[in-house]
Parts: C-alpha cells; structure tokens; sequence
C-alpha cells in the first residue's frame, strides 16, 4: 500500500480549480468538505488533491498552515479508501470549515467518515448510471 503524496498528485492548476468550484461536486462531513469532479485531461494520476483552510476563519498564516499540513496528511493515510473505487482520473480540493482546533485524530476519524460518504455516493450514482443504461437498451430492443 503505498502512503506517499508524490508532487504528480498534488493540485496545482488553476483551470482545474476553477472547474471544481463550478462544476464540482461536494460531500460534506462537519467540518470538512470535498469538492470533487472528473479530471478532464489526460493524466496518468488517479486523484489531483488540494487543501484550503479559509482566512474567515484563521486569520494568522501558521495556523492555516498547520490545519493544512493536518489535512494533507490525514489525506495521504486514508487515500487508500478512494483509490480501488475510481475507475476515472477525478480532482479534489478538501476544506476545513470551522473555527474549532480539532486534535489531528478528530479530523483524521471525520476524514475516514468523508470518503466513505464519498464512496457510497460515487457508488450509488454508478448504480443509477447502470440502471439507466439497462432500461434505455430494454426500450431499443
């Protein structure tokens, strides 16, 4: 398993951010939220992750800072949950949104909690997709 954050993986274009705010997809789990789409070009990385703790909310650079290193890092120890279920190159950007100082093990528990939100939708829309598609070759046949 590997538990690394290559720099191939890390979400650094700007056209791909301005897609996900608006076209992205949200998951939310007090107080983080995912915002997510496909990845429209060509990549041979699965996932595109990026980190954003408000100014609203910690207005001194250090403390945003350390809730970002906390939040790559809780990504990089549980991106293992994503992996096997995207079957297409997909983007994120993970924020923090409170004032609250929750311990690195509150937010890595409410991370885990994230992406299997995450899963379980991603799994139900490829469900609907499907019975979608199995109703529409019906009608053709």
């Amino acid at each position: 398993m590997d538990f690394s954050y290559p720099k191939e993986e890390k979400l650094k274009s700007k056209i791909t951010i301005g897609l996900l705010f608006t076209e992205g997809k949200s998951v939310s789990k007090y107080p983080l939220r995912l915002v997510y789409c496909h990845e429209k070009k060509e990549t041979t990385q699965q996932i595109k992750m990026g980190v954003s703790v408000s100014k609203k909310y910690f207005k001194k650079a250090v403390d945003r800072n350390y809730f970002k290193r906390v939040l790559r890092e809780t990504y990089r120890l549980n991106k293992h949950l994503l992996i096997p279920h995207l079957d297409e190159p997909f983007a994120f950007m993970f924020f923090y949104q409170t004032k609250e100082r929750l311990s690195f093990d509150e937010i890595n528990t409410k991370t885990i909690q994230l992406f299997e939100k995450f899963v379980a939708q991603l799994a139900q829309k490829k469900a609907a997709q499907a019975k979608a598609t199995d109703s529409s070759s019906t009608e053709l046949s």
